[in-house]
């Protein structure tokens, strides 16, 4: 029997939780928030669907009551706010902080052996916030961009190529940033047939650039935050983790020299499985994905030094 807690009832979280119950990821889900009803009645609605859609999963929806989260497999944190008008983006990284901070400690009191998937934002940096104080061992805290971006790489891919997105190979390392995250084009393939015989040079780097703004082009066209691709890419982690599927997915993970990097949490190919990060795949880069690379990882470690008054 498989549990699973979503920590933040808004929308990705609450996109996140339905994918979890309408697809039978986990056996139970607990979905939970600070404001009084929300999580119950986005819980009830879902629910209501049971009949509808089959579901056999159970599911509870809780205000700030962690001992309902007691037992989770894993965890998934959405918690955090966005940044405002007028707010530096030091003063979000100390918000949000202190909310993963004490999402964080709450989960692990009641489920000291789940695996932890962030999802807030900044992302990586709030998953390396989550590694310096936990004290869960590395390969058991991940974060979520890389699915999410590769999820969005594949699509502009599938557009591009008139293609099955189903049939698309495509994934995205670096930061989850507009300008840092690294669609790698080299390795991107429509079953096996890499794409760049298959789409000149100039649209390529047309599906690249696309999926770099991918989520300010929907937060231009929503006017907030996109919710049901990151909903689902987080469910997608889940499952791999639950069912042990050993997926290679693009995941934000703590490095201990891989990639040329240590001590920074930043999107690469990982291995994931019941322990989590069962493994961390280092392709091989070329000079200019080295260097965008390492690019990539200064600009998540000038985010990180923000932390100082949260570590």
């Amino acid at each position: 029997m498989s549990k699973v807690t979503v920590v933040g009832a808004g929308n990705v979280g609450a996109t996140c939780a339905n994918v979890l119950i309408t697809c039978g990821i986990a056996d139970e889900v607990v979905l939970i928030d600070i404001k009084e009803g929300l999580s119950e009645g986005k819980v009830m609605d879902i629910m209501q669907t049971a009949n509808i859609l089959g579901v056999q999963t159970r599911a509870k929806g809780v205000t700030n009551d962690y001992t309902a989260t007691a037992g989770s497999d894993m965890v998934v944190i959405t918690s955090g706010i966005p940044r405002k008008p007028g707010m530096t983006r030091e003063e979000l990284i100390g918000v949000n902080a202190g909310i993963v901070k004490s999402v964080t400690d709450q989960v692990l009191a009641h489920s000291p052996n789940a695996v932890i998937l962030c999802v807030s934002n900044p992302m990586d940096t709030m998953t390396y916030l989550i590694h310096k104080t936990s004290g869960l061992p590395k390969n058991k805290i991940i974060g979520m961009g890389g699915a999410l971006d590769s999820a969005r790489f594949q699509y502009f891919l599938s557009k591009a190529l008139n293609a099955n997105p189903a049939e698309i190979e495509g994934i995205v390392i670096g930061g989850h940033g507009d300008t840092t995250m690294i669609p790698l084009t080299r390795y991107a393939a429509q079953r096996g047939i890499p794409a760049s015989t298959l789409l000149d040079a100039e649209t390529l780097q047309k599906v690249a650039a696309d999926t770099m703004v991918g989520g300010a082009t929907l937060t231009g066209l929503l006017g907030t935050s996109a919710w049901y691709a990151p909903g689902a890419a987080a469910a997608s982690v889940v499952d791999a983790v639950i069912h042990d599927t050993k997926r290679m997915i693009s995941c934000s993970a703590m490095l201990e020299g891989e990639y040329g990097q240590s001590d920074i949490c930043i999107g690469v190919p990982c291995i994931l499985g019941k322990n989590g990060i069962e493994k961390i795949v280092e392709f091989d880069l070329n000079e200019e994905e080295k260097a965008l690379f390492a690019k990539s990882a200064e600009a998540v470690r000038k985010t990180n030094a923000a932390l100082a008054g949260a570590l």
